[in-house]
């Protein structure tokens, strides 16, 4: 709970030191002394960042300001301390806020048990310190987000449990699905690419381009071919020189057999010219081998009457493939090794399948956690809506009808459900949402009595209510004292309050008064101790003629003390 808070230079406090005990606690004072600025206070010790200006917050005419509570250990803080790695050495915790103003920017830093710790680490304490219930509150119970909230909160641990389940299943599903998107994109984009590849190898086809040497030889060919004449001149000047003159002069040839004839007849007379005899007959069948291919080269070359025009006409062929798909001969040839690569590859792939299947298990899993978190809310909204009634009904709603309707939404964070509070005070009135139907004064009742019912469950020991009694009275009034004390002995309860009766049944009574000192105004808190102290501040509540009011607060006072 919490013991003490400590401000300095905070709103209109310059500087505040409080304790406080076990029980109910009541904050009262006229409107704009300043009551509200402990609750302010404490939200910002305890990492709250909504505050419009910082002049909301620091002390006019300072440069700094500072905020300490101190809070006693219990087994869920002393958890989240193990759990944090945090050094226990006492039964209290000590937190401390301050703020430093230069250049008109703000700079904070948050401190427990003097060590630095960020704001996010401070939230996740926060739960188990203080349920701060304002007045804004009260609107946030009109929207189903909230009241889904709420519920699941109700469900405690046991269904925090099952909700992390159905956690850990959405992620697994949304990733699954994450990645079956990208393969069906990628498939369609495959399925592109499948048919590109098919039709540049349907045209390579019917062009027959198959071999990467084929633009090659026929550039070659067709050279050879469009210099006929001059290789058919050449052809005939070789023959004529090597074997067949037209004017019968002797040619090589018949020079290489005079040769042979010679060098045989000089082998007889000196043997060791046998080996140069050889030499001149291996150049002659050399030399005929080679007549002999000329001889079948020209016969060829004379039947290639249109052989230039067919390599001609295959060139342009080329070509034409070539310029339709940008590419020179080697990348056609290239691109084709790689459409049937991808073709071989996109038949043998089957991760689109597999996707399907893993995707599809994880919805499954996924539509199981979220039917089981829609059953246990159920459980738990007709529980809340049974115990709800006990605690409204002594709150002057004697007739009231409160119900948790379901509907399905999509599948979010929070599942697939959606809920409405439905309300109805009044015999014979159809339930309605909370939002067209409650007043402002039921609006209050109706979140006390949730808090109190939450109280059960909250880990939180510490419930600080601003204002809760709004527009009531009465008997009412009284209801809602008789219910605050009853949670006030199992937790500490503080109350901002303008309702006498309230006031009057709390175990400390903490007076807020605004003073003007030296042009400057100053907020103090006083601990009413004395009866007469108490008796004026619950005179003051009462308004009125000054004697009957004394009067009216002395038997408040006095009832309690019975």
């Amino acid at each position: 709970m919490l013991l003490g808070l400590r401000l300095n230079n905070i709103a209109l406090i310059e500087s505040l030191d409080l304790s406080f005990g076990k029980g109910l606690s009541v904050f009262t004072g006229e409107t704009g002394a300043g009551k509200s600025i402990f609750l302010f206070a404490l939200d910002a010790l305890l990492g709250a960042t909504g505050f419009s200006s910082v002049s909301r917050l620091m002390r006019v005419g300072s440069s700094c300001c500072s905020i300490e509570g101190c809070f006693l250990i219990d087994r869920n803080i002393k958890n989240w301390l193990e759990a944090n790695s945090f050094d226990i050495e006492d039964t209290e915790l000590f937190i401390a806020r301050d703020w430093k103003l230069k250049d008109d920017r703000l700079s904070s830093r948050i401190r427990l048990n003097g060590e630095i710790i960020n704001r996010k680490q401070l939230l996740s304490l926060r739960t188990y310190l203080i349920d701060l219930v304002g007045q804004g509150q009260s609107h946030q119970l009109l929207s189903s987000r909230h009241q889904l909230k709420m519920l699941d909160s109700f469900g405690g641990s046991s269904f925090q449990s099952s909700f992390k389940r159905f956690q850990v299943a959405l992620v697994n599903w949304q990733s699954s699905n994450l990645k079956l998107i990208k393969v069906i994109e990628e498939s369609k984009n495959i399925e592109t690419e499948l048919l590109n590849a098919q039709n540049f190898l349907d045209d390579l086809n019917s062009f027959k381009i198959n071999d990467p040497l084929e633009e090659e030889y026929l550039k070659k060919e067709q050279d050879r071919l469009v210099h006929k004449v001059r290789i058919q001149e050449l052809i005939h000047s070789l023959f004529e020189s090597l074997k067949e003159s037209d004017n019968d002069s002797p040619t090589a040839l018949d020079f290489l057999i005079t040769s042979i004839h010679d060098l045989k007849s000089l082998v007889a007379l000196d043997s060791s010219f046998a080996p140069q005899l050889d030499l001149l007959l291996e150049s002659h069948e050399k030399l005929e081998t080679f007549l002999f291919a000329l001889t079948r080269y020209q016969i060829e070359l004379s039947n290639e009457s249109n052989e230039l025009e067919a390599v001609q006409t295959r060139i342009a062929e080329i070509n034409r493939i070539k310029a339709r798909y940008r590419l020179d001969f080697e990348g056609l040839i290239s691109t084709q090794k790689k459409s049937i690569n991808l073709l071989n590859l996109i038949a043998s792939n089957n991760s689109l399948e597999i996707f399907e299947k893993e995707e599809k298990a994880a919805r499954l899993t996924l539509d199981e956690e979220i039917q089981n978190i829609t059953s246990l809310r159920k459980k738990y909204a007709k529980k809340l809506e049974e115990d709800l009634l006990k605690y409204l009904h002594p709150l002057g709603l004697e007739n009231i009808r409160f119900r948790i309707a379901f509907s399905i939404t999509d599948v979010t964070e929070s599942g697939a459900d959606a809920i409405e509070f439905l309300f109805s005070v009044n015999p014979g009135q159809p339930l309605m949402p909370l939002a067209e139907t409650a007043s402002g004064g039921e609006l209050s009742r109706f979140l006390l009595a949730l808090k109190t019912l939450f109280s059960q469950v909250s880990g939180s020991t510490t419930l600080i209510f601003d204002e809760i009694d709004s527009g009531v009275s009465g008997r009412i009034s009284t209801s809602i004292a008789k219910l605050l004390k009853e949670i006030s002995t199992n937790k500490q309860v503080f109350c901002i309050t303008h309702q006498p009766v309230i006031a009057a049944s709390a175990d400390s009574h903490f007076s807020v008064l605004k003073t003007v000192d030296k042009g400057m105004t100053n907020s103090k808190v006083l601990l009413l101790e004395e009866f007469r102290d108490r008796q004026s501040a619950l005179a003051k509540l009462v308004g009125g003629n000054f004697v009957e009011a004394s009067a009216y607060a002395a038997s408040l006072l006095d009832n309690e003390a019975a």
